[in-house]
C-alpha cells in the first residue's frame, strides 16, 4: 500500500472518529445568567395604617441566574430539567399610587423541559425553542421596616404550579462549547378569582365561572453550554 493511500485512509478514519464523537455527544449542560421582569397579582384590599392600602403583590425585577441538563434523544429533540433562581424582593401597590417594599424573597422555577433544535447536529448555529412543566417557589422572608408601620414577622413561602415557555439561539465554535441567548416566559398560577355564574339552558344547568390569576416572569439571558 502507498505512502498516500495510507494518508487518506489516514484522513478519512480521523474524520469518521470525529463525527462518531460529534454523534455520540448526546448531553448538554448550560448555565445562563441575565435579568428577569416579573409581574404580580391583585389581591384583597389591605390596610397598613399610616401607610396607605395594598392592591396588589409583586415579586421584584432583578438578576437571576440557573443551569439546564438536556439529554438529546433524536438529532433534533431532547428532554431535560431547568433551574431558575431570580434574587428579589416582594412589593406592593398602593390604591391610588405607589408602592412599598414589604419583604426580601427568592424566586425558584423547577421545571422538566421539552426542546426542539433546528439545523442539523453538527451545525455551528442551532435554534431552538422549549416549553416545560414544574413549579415555582417564592421563598419569602423578613418583614422589612415600613416607615411609619408597627410590622413584624415572616411572609410565608409559596409553591405554584407553572410554565415555562421559550427559545434562543446557540453557537458552537468548538464541537463541546458553546454560547447562547435566550428568552423564557414563565406564568405561575396563584389564585382564581370569582368570576359569575354561567348558564346553558334547561339541560345543562349553570356553573360558577373563576378567573385564574397568574404572576408572569420574562427571562433574558445569555450562557455557555457543554456538550457530553
Amino acid at each position: 500500500m502507498s505512502w498516500k493511500k495510507i494518508a487518506l485512509l489516514g484522513v478519512a478514519l480521523v474524520v469518521s472518529g470525529s463525527m462518531a464523537m460529534a454523534q455520540n455527544k448526546k448531553v448538554e449542560f448550560g448555565v445562563n445568567f441575565g435579568y428577569t421582569l416579573s409581574e404580580g397579582v391583585d389581591v384583597q384590599p389591605y390596610v397598613i395604617p399610616t401607610v396607605g392600602t395594598i392592591s396588589k403583590v409583586n415579586p421584584t425585577n432583578a438578576m437571576s441566574w440557573g443551569f439546564n441538563v438536556d439529554y438529546l434523544a433524536t438529532e433534533n429533540f431532547s428532554v431535560g430539567f431547568l433551574w431558575d433562581k431570580q434574587n428579589n424582593k416582594l412589593n406592593a401597590d398602593l390604591q391610588g399610587g405607589g408602592k412599598i417594599d414589604i419583604s426580601d424573597n427568592n424566586t425558584y422555577n423547577y421545571h422538566g423541559v421539552f426542546t426542539y433544535h433546528l439545523m442539523e447536529p453538527d451545525s455551528p448555529i442551532r435554534p431552538y425553542f422549549f416549553g416545560g412543566l414544574g413549579a415555582t417557589h417564592f421563598s419569602g422572608g423578613d418583614l422589612l421596616t415600613i416607615p411609619g408601620a408597627a410590622a413584624s414577622g415572616t411572609v410565608g413561602s409559596e409553591t405554584q404550579f407553572s410554565t415555562t415557555w421559550g427559545g434562543g439561539v446557540k453557537f458552537f465554535p468548538h464541537k463541546s462549547i458553546g454560547l447562547k441567548v435566550e428568552m423564557r416566559w414563565t406564568p405561575t398560577y396563584i389564585k382564581s378569582d370569582p368570576a359569575g355564574i354561567w348558564c346553558g339552558g334547561y339541560w345543562y344547568g349553570c356553573w360558577y365561572l373563576s378567573d385564574s390569576d397568574y404572576s408572569n416572569q420574562f427571562k433574558m439571558a445569555a450562557g455557555v453550554v457543554f456538550r457530553f
